[in-house]
């Protein structure tokens, strides 16, 4: 019920980084008509020509553009650049800018739009896309948070390292030490960014730097920085080295030289380099705002910069009053949907008592005991076996890559915080991750774990981001692309779609799950814009959060915190998942008997992420096309 985002590895990596941002042009914004637009239609055959062309350099600018980030690489399942992190700096991200101002400049000139088939005409507008998103957002470099207690560089890195860069042979375990030897320039960097931001006056409140500063002393806790148990780090990095001696791949005894490599790396490289972001934020705790309200108010030309965000997250160009006031609907709609149900279940009251009484149940909470937690994720593994077995029914692609549920890492995890969901590889060989946070059970009911397995699993974002990644006959990059409004949208879509599928939802406290699920994503409308746009505080924000949903204490003070260091996110699950339904509202309609949920699923998924407006395009396409094949 909490899922973070479909995650992009640059955006959680950096926090700032542009390379495959969502995109937020108006609807309707395309390249200007050329010379060859008033003149006679293109041929077949020059159609073919032309598009075969462009998406051949559409591949070696890809291939180009993926050298600015080793660590995208790594997420990809390849091993080029793994020794090396990305430049995290202000000037390497303005390089990455420029070098796609330039690749559009290139295209444009060299490739006419009027003569590519409609798939590459998409194409060519995502490629043109990305590159002004990451214009526009320059203009406003120096308002995020490198360091913050959601995804902050500080827990991103061990994350990345435990789980993501594969270890098959000595030369891999070489680039892994490299890797660990280098994290501190990334954070050096980043943290010059960051006091950059701060003498601006740009700074996040005062509960981010205290999970930084939480975070980054859980991950130099025990050996080898200090006395104790093995640290998560080490505990990895002598795991890799054993795993490969076992293997027969090296000797005992160069497994021990490798860790003593990875050893000397953590304590000169790594564990100072976690002190200066410490030493850092402890720095800043005392001038960052308690109670604060959202950047609106509290940023040097802050209500620009939200109003960007909003564009680029929810790609469309609705204002915050806008979205504010469909948020005050679509949470009166579901408090009469909620209500309904009150009165089905017999419970007597207001939908306070209702709440009172659902959060009170022992029943519907696990144990808080490690039994407990293991009785969750078998349970979510349980309810996405099922969803397994359906899928044919509702989909023609199916995604290839397996998924595992897993508990977030101690040195990251949170009580209360959002469940999210890390990709797999394209090939297959990594599967997919949904990581809950159990660290505390009593902040995650058993009326939510139905509707967060189908959001962050199947048929939500494992589905869509494994399709993705899975595609032929487009170009790679759009495999990768991502765009929150689709990929958040299509997760509460999931939600909303395994209703109608065998075995789900089938008993009313799942169903209360469900549409709690679904007020959350509604109360974000209102909070975030409320926040960012109208000056609410955070304590106005929880207030209006616990008077409309039985969420517990710590997830919503979670939630809240979340959306004032990542303004104008959690506006795109409902934008997008509306614009879905209304979607497959309009193919219902137009179609009538001749529609087919398998079709109308394969052409949302079938491209790729995209923006809202593009993703309208393609499915009035194959509407088209089904009419005209009938």
């Amino acid at each position: 019920m909490r899922p973070v985002t479909a995650l992009t590895p640059l955006a959680l990596a950096l926090s700032l980084v542009l390379l495959a941002p969502g995109c937020s042009k108006p609807a309707g914004d395309t390249a200007a008509p050329t010379a060859t637009t008033a003149a006679a239609a293109p041929t077949a055959e020059q159609i073919k020509a032309e598009s075969e062309r462009l998406n051949a350099w559409f591949e070696a600018k890809y291939e180009e553009q993926l050298k600015f980030s080793p660590i995208q690489l790594t997420f990809l399942g390849r091993k080029d650049l793994n020794d090396q992190i990305d430049d995290m700096s202000e000037e390497g991200q303005r390089k990455q800018v420029a070098w796609l101002e330039a690749s559009v400049k290139e295209m444009e000139s060299g490739f006419d739009r009027a003569k590519l088939d409609p798939e590459t005409q998409l194409s060519y507008d995502l490629w043109k896309r990305q590159y002004e998103d990451a214009r526009d957002s320059l203009a406003f470099i120096n308002h995020g948070y490198p360091f913050d207690q959601m995804s902050g560089a500080q827990s991103f890195l061990p994350t990345f390292l435990i789980n993501f860069h594969k270890v098959d042979d000595e030369k891999d375990y070489l680039a892994y030490v490299s890797r660990l030897q280098k994290s501190g320039v990334g954070f050096d960097q980043l943290l010059e960014r960051a006091r950059a931001s701060a003498g601006q006056g740009i700074r996040p409140p005062k509960f981010a730097y205290e999970g930084v500063i939480e975070q980054s002393k859980k991950v130099i806790a025990g050996a080898p920085f200090s006395a104790g148990k093995d640290s998560a780090l080490w505990a990895d990095a002598q795991a890799k080295a054993d795993a490969l001696a076992k293997d027969g791949k090296i000797t005992a005894e160069r497994a021990a030289e490798l860790k003593e490599l990875a050893r000397k790396a953590l304590v000169d490289d790594l564990g100072p380099a976690y002190g200066r972001i410490i030493a850092f934020a402890e720095e800043e705790l005392p001038k960052a705002a308690v109670n604060p309200a959202g950047v609106g108010t509290t940023h040097p030309d802050g209500a620009a910069y939200y109003a960007e965000r909003l564009k680029q997250h929810t790609t469309t160009a609705m204002t915050a009053e806008e979205i504010h006031q469909l948020g005050l609907s679509e949470v009166a709609r579901l408090r009469g949907e909620l209500e309904a149900l009150q009165k089905k279940m017999g419970i007597q009251g207001d939908l306070q008592a209702f709440f009172k009484q659902v959060h009170d149940d022992p029943s519907r909470v696990y144990p808080n005991t490690d039994a407990g937690r293991q009785a969750y994720i078998d349970d979510a593994t349980k309810v996405i076996g099922n969803i397994k077995q359906h899928l044919p029914e509702y989909f023609g692609l199916l995604p290839k890559a397996d998924l595992v549920v897993k508990r977030v890492e101690a040195f990251r995890e949170q009580p209360g915080a959002a469940q999210h969901y890390y990709p797999g590889t394209p090939d297959g060989s990594r599967p997919g991750i949904y990581y809950a946070h159990l660290s505390d059970m009593n902040a995650m009911p058993k009326t939510e774990l139905e509707v967060i397995a189908y959001h962050e699993g199947i048929p939500g974002h494992h589905m869509q981001i494994s399709i993705a990644q899975e595609l032929k006959g487009v170009p790679t990059f759009r495999t990768q692309y991502n765009a929150t409004a689709y990929a958040e949208g299509w997760g509460l879509y999931a939600e909303w779609l395994a209703k109608e599928m065998p075995d789900t939802y089938k008993d009313d406290y799942s169903e209360y799950g469900r549409l709690m699920s679904e007020m959350w994503r509604a109360i974000r409308l209102v909070v975030d814009t409320g926040m960012h746009a109208k000056g609410w505080t955070e304590q106005q924000a929880y207030d209006y959060f616990r008077a409309n949903s039985s969420v517990p204490d710590a997830a919503i003070k979670s939630e809240i915190q979340r959306y004032l260091v990542t303004p104008g996110q959690a506006t795109a699950y409902k934008i997008g998942m509306i614009k879905i339904q209304q979607l497959r509202k309009k193919a219902e309609t137009e179609l009538g008997d001749k529609f087919d949920i398998r079709g109308f699923h394969d052409a949302v998924l079938g491209g790729g992420a995209m923006p809202l407006d593009l993703l309208e395009k393609r499915v009035d396409l194959w509407i088209a096309e089904k009419k005209a094949a009938a």
